[in-house]
């Protein structure tokens, strides 16, 4: 079996301070063939050259109309053959939550699903976005596998499935992020439009991994985290992954985010 592709995504919670933090030296020594930033929060011009043209990468920034809010990038090792932002609904055509690159043989998106908040506006836009964007998943599916091909839509989805997902799922049953409506919507992705949590099933029956932790208290110390961010592949590229890990920090200090990059190795069976 050889090894076809690695894919990295972790949310880096400001692309500039991360690079303060350690984001550079991690880029640096990663063996990934492509990564997936969400939450930039940065125009090109704001960004450092080391950050955004590193040597060896080819980076798609998908910046938001609204400077200072969420902003996604693809970081490929090689050009990609074709760039797509946004999935075709106005409302959300420049809000840096979705930009998508064809690498090969296989579409590679970075996705920044909104927040939300339970009672305000912001959950509201949360709602919107997952009803628009479950068509456009179902259809690129169909689109890319009639050309043979794979999409993987990598990110921070921000709704933990299952219980395994959270730690104390208990007490966040009325909060977004693990509401029911969101937790059915993320199964019609599964079941409906037939992608695969490559993760989960690469991990399944046990909690976690997670891949945020609150920087709040002793969250991180505690492992009381959420697995929010994701790896969602059509089922032929779903099907070939061999390995998946959450590349967690040995200890709070040297966090350079408040996620952890979420690693998974295609191979060929």
């Amino acid at each position: 079996m050889g090894v076809c592709v690695i894919i990295s995504t972790v949310n880096v919670n400001g692309l500039r301070a991360a690079a303060k933090k350690g984001f550079v030296e991690w880029l640096a020594g990663t063996r990934a063939d492509v990564v997936c930033l969400q939450e930039t929060r940065a125009q090109r011009e704001q960004v450092a050259e080391e950050v955004i043209a590193p040597a060896g990468w080819h980076v798609v920034l998908a910046p938001a109309e609204v400077k200072g809010r969420a902003g996604v990038a693809v970081y490929s090792r090689v050009e990609p053959d074709a760039v797509r932002v946004g999935f075709g609904v106005e409302e959300f055509a420049r809000s840096g939550r979705y930009v998508e690159v064809d690498v090969g043989a296989v579409a590679v998106a970075s996705l920044y699903l909104p927040s939300g908040e339970v009672g305000t506006v912001r959950q509201e836009e949360k709602e919107r976005f997952m009803e628009a964007f479950l068509p456009y998943l179902v259809r690129r599916r169909a689109e890319v596998e009639a050309q043979g091909r794979d999409l993987v839509v990598c990110g921070d989805f921000n709704i933990a499935h299952g219980e395994a997902d959270l730690r104390n799922w208990r007490n966040n049953r009325g909060n977004s992020g693990f509401l029911p409506l969101e937790r059915a919507w993320l199964s019609r992705v599964f079941d409906e439009a037939g992608y695969v949590d490559v993760v989960r099933a690469l991990h399944p029956g046990v909690e976690g991994p997670y891949s945020w932790w609150s920087y709040r208290g002793r969250a991180f110390d505690n492992d009381a985290g959420w697995r929010i961010d994701y790896q969602v592949a059509t089922p032929g590229l779903g099907g070939r992954a061999v390995r998946a890990w959450v590349e967690r920090a040995a200890e709070y200090g040297l966090r350079w985010s408040d996620h952890a990059p979420v690693t998974v190795v295609y191979g060929d069976r």
